[in-house]
């Protein structure tokens, strides 16, 4: 069965592709869920405008990401935490705490799109990369020190 995807499905294709797939996963998942629609010449001239939208739209977006990624020059985020033996903090620094950070300089950023694999345990400086569009990843300086002891 010959499908159109009109969306990017991992391990089989983007947005527009015309892929061939097993009946019964294209008739019983790509279908229903409204991930591709079948391929026919009519769909197939549909598919070229939603391209051509597409590309135009995707152009859009990467001129606001780049356009935000050259705001976060020089921006860093400073998190005070406790700490034991070693310099190890009690608890760690997250996306989650990053995101709140940034919403309080003015970003909205989604906690998503901060790409940080493990959590950020141990004091120092950081650089922390956000992903704000496809092609277009920022770098954020996040500094952690030890909170004073009273």
């Amino acid at each position: 069965m010959e499908v159109i995807l009109k969306e990017d499905v991992p391990k089989l294709g983007s947005r527009g592709d015309v892929v061939k797939v097993a009946e019964g996963y294209g008739r019983n998942y790509l279908l229903p869920r409204k991930l591709a629609i079948e391929a026919s010449a009519g769909n197939k001239a549909v598919i070229e405008q939603m391209k051509s939208a597409a590309v135009r739209r995707f152009a859009k977006e990467k001129a606001g990401a780049e356009a935000l990624a050259k705001q976060f020059d020089g921006v860093s985020v400073a998190f005070q935490r406790r700490t034991g033996e070693k310099e190890q903090l009690f608890g760690s620094v997250t996306s989650s705490d990053i995101a709140d950070a940034l919403i309080k300089k003015g970003f909205n950023i989604d906690r998503r799109k901060i790409q940080v694999h493990e959590p950020l345990k141990t004091l120092g400086e950081f650089a922390v990369p956000i992903r704000l569009h496809k092609d277009v990843t920022a770098h954020l300086k996040v500094v952690i020190e030890k909170e004073a002891v009273e």
